[in-house]
């Protein structure tokens, strides 16, 4: 006894583990070989440059210089007209020149705090897209899982009613039943061949979808009775809660406003005095005639201050300020948005809960019954085919109806998690 139980504890743990594998691998594919998602982060790391590139902007900048030229002066004469002689040079010109901006109406400063918020901003776009390729991954996982199942109920369905034939039409020939009773029985044969047709048909499909979204090709069985370990909120206002402080919608809106504020100050800079500082050393070789060579050293501060550009400055700074109420508006409405998506993904995941629940009894029952009424029948009690018929056909929409509940209940989970943002991989277990 004790030998056995171990052995079944050792084939359960097996199962699980296979099937854990299963769901994680097409999470995995589908995170590591989607291409829009591989895109998404090659911006994402595209952006973290433009970090560098505002930071350079407080860097001094120095720029080496020089040039060389060949010159000729002829037919030269002096003040009285006479000829003199041809010269010929070759001039030559090297410089260094360094640069340093003091201020510049903290236009620098804004656009850094403006770079480092487009850096937050792909990175949520990329949790976001993560977080969808990994819902969309999980419902192929599911849907196909679904099919698989509901082909073999439907197989066994067909294989049960061909065995009903042919005991029936033994009955027929021994005048137990009647031509009638016969005919019901090869017409639920012939509907229970035609929805097997159907379920053949959507396994296909679900093939195919699985190895369009996932990238590799789809288990051949799936336990829908298996559930990852997922954190599911434990109600609707900690969902909400988590929400509205991770969900990556939310904060890409939050980050739109905020980047509109930086523009504005950015406008507004544009309005302010600037100044720099240069440095500047030339030297000149074979410069002229009388001068051979020539070194020359600058230091020289420079302040500029815009006080009219054609409106120009005046209309960036009111194009800003209407940016920011539009950002602003967009945000509330996002907010809210969230908030009733939020709520109507823990209403479908609450609701999908009782229903599996339900469906789990409705099997039982329609087993129970399917087997009380066909044993009925075959002992030659007052049963008819026709009781037969709805018995098991009330057990394969029950069959049917337990696994959507499951797909739905398991997808249920999937899809909350990512109305509230918290869908990752590494949180999948």
């Amino acid at each position: 006894m004790k030998k056995f139980f171990f052995t079944l504890v050792i084939f359960l743990l097996f199962t699980q583990n296979l099937n854990a594998g299963n769901l994680i691998k097409t999470l995995s594919d589908a995170f590591e070989n989607n291409s829009k998602l591989n895109a998404q982060r090659a911006s994402h790391n595209a952006v973290k440059q433009d970090v560098n590139i505002s930071r350079g902007n407080f860097l001094p900048s120095v720029t080496l210089s020089g040039d060389k030229a060949t010159q000729k002066d002829t037919d030269r004469k002096n003040k009285s007209g006479a000829s003199i002689q041809d010269i010929e040079s070759k001039p030559e010109t090297r410089s260094v020149l360094v640069e340093q901006k003091i201020f510049d109406g903290f236009g620098n400063y804004n656009d850094l705090k403006k770079s480092k918020l487009k850096l937050d901003y792909a990175k949520f776009e990329l949790d976001k897209l993560e977080q969808e390729i990994l819902l969309t991954a999980a419902k192929a996982y599911y849907n196909l899982g679904y099919s698989l199942k509901n082909l073999d109920f439907n197989e066994s369905n067909v294989e049960l009613f061909e065995r009903q034939v042919e005991s029936d039409r033994s009955r027929l020939e021994r005048g137990e039943i009647s031509l009638t009773d016969f005919a019901q029985s090869e017409s639920s044969l012939a509907g229970a061949q035609a929805k097997l047709i159907t379920a053949k048909n959507e396994l296909v499909s679900g093939k195919k979808n699985f190895q369009k979204i996932i990238g590799s090709k789809g288990p051949e069985e799936i336990d829908l009775s298996f559930l990852p370990n997922l954190k599911v909120p434990s109600n609707l206002e900690v969902a909400t809660s988590i929400s509205e402080q991770i969900n990556p919608r939310l904060n890409l809106a939050k980050l739109d406003l905020e980047v509109a504020k930086k523009e504005l100050l950015i406008a507004r800079g544009d309005l302010a005095p600037s100044a720099k500082v240069t440095y500047s050393l030339k030297r000149n070789q074979d410069l002229s005639t009388t001068v051979d060579e020539r070194e020359q050293e600058e230091v020289k501060a420079t302040l500029t201050w815009p006080i009219f550009k054609g409106g120009k400055n005046l209309a960036s700074v009111k194009k800003a300020k209407f940016k920011v109420k539009e950002k602003q508006l967009i945000y509330e409405d996002i907010y809210d948005q969230v908030q009733i998506d939020t709520a109507n993904a823990w209403t479908t995941y609450s609701s999908s809960k009782g229903i599996l629940e339900a469906t789990r009894t409705q099997l039982k029952a329609a087993e129970i019954a399917n087997e009380g009424i066909t044993l009925e029948y075959d002992t030659g009690n007052k049963r008819t085919i026709l009781e037969v018929i709805q018995s098991r056909t009330l057990l394969l929409d029950a069959r049917t109806s337990y696994a959507r509940a499951q797909k739905d209940f398991a997808i249920a989970q999937f899809n909350l998690l990512a109305s509230i943002g918290d869908l990752y991989l590494e949180n999948i277990k």
